[in-house]
């Protein structure tokens, strides 16, 4: 009977093991963890795209080389995980504008060098695992390459934190799979390409995670006729390494510049 009760508790803890082997280590900061909110920032690949054309800005490789896919929702692609203001940097003086604006450089802490969107490839390499670069790049197009997104990344909102690169950039290409699992990615596809009010798009996020998910999202539109270019999706900071619930999601004050009807743009300009 002993035996028995040995073999199966070995069994659940290498099940156990096994499971969390599959999802990757968990996501924790080892520095300045006092902070209640995360920032998952999703691009519309497309309309990223159309608008660095629209604003004439350097074409990145990525949008030179963008193609058309049959799973539509290719195009809901990673920008980046931010964290909130720490209390502990908001106590000296930092707002919330200063800390977005300069992250990891913020000053008097946590004081380190400047990430400069038009230096991507000056910041420093992060130490992903060839393993999880791979899996990132499936879903960050302008990873690597001249592109350099994901050192700019991790050099502004990551490497203060201590946070594993692994698991920082692992737990964003997860929750970016379950976005396009959810009926909002279904809604997504559905729609690529076409005009969408916004209140269609809201109640696709509502479906997915319950009503009160809708203020946790800000979209970002560029253009006239406008199109979608990013949404930014607001979680508590305890819950970003569990699956995504209605209990995730944390309210953010403007639903950003969309207005009632934009575009989700498709390949080319």
């Amino acid at each position: 009977m002993l035996r028995k009760d040995i073999v199966s508790r070995f069994s659940a803890a290498a099940v156990a093991l096994c499971a969390c082997s599959a999802v990757g280590a968990p996501l924790q900061a080892t520095h300045y963890a006092d902070f209640d909110r995360y920032v998952l920032a999703l691009s519309w690949q497309t309309g990223f795209c159309q608008s660095m054309h629209d604003r004439k800005r350097d074409e990145p490789d990525e949008c030179r080389l963008q193609k058309e896919s049959d799973t539509k929702t290719d195009f809901l692609t990673v920008h980046g995980l931010w964290p909130g203001l720490p209390k502990s940097i908001a106590a000296r003086g930092v707002d919330e504008r200063r800390w977005m604006r300069f992250g990891c450089a913020t000053r008097p802490v946590p004081n380190l060098p400047e990430a400069r969107a038009s230096r991507k490839c000056a910041s420093a390499e992060t130490g992903l695992s060839l393993e999880a670069a791979a899996k990132l790049n499936e879903v960050m197009p302008g990873a690597g390459g001249n592109s350099c997104l994901e050192r700019y990344e991790y050099a502004k909102h990551g490497v203060c934190f201590g946070f594993d690169p692994d698991a920082y950039f692992g737990t964003m290409v997860r929750m970016n799979q379950e976005v396009k699992a959810s009926a909002l990615g279904a809604f997504l596809a559905a729609h690529y390409g076409k005009p969408i009010a916004r209140n269609a798009f809201d109640d696709a996020v509502a479906k997915s995670w319950g009503p009160a998910a809708v203020k946790a999202v800000k979209l970002t539109c560029n253009g006239n006729p406008a199109y979608l270019t990013e949404m930014q999706i607001s979680l508590h900071a305890a819950a970003i390494n569990a699956p995504l619930t209605s209990a995730s999601f944390a309210p953010q004050p403007h639903p950003g510049n969309c207005g009632k009807q934009f575009v989700l743009d498709s390949v080319g300009y």
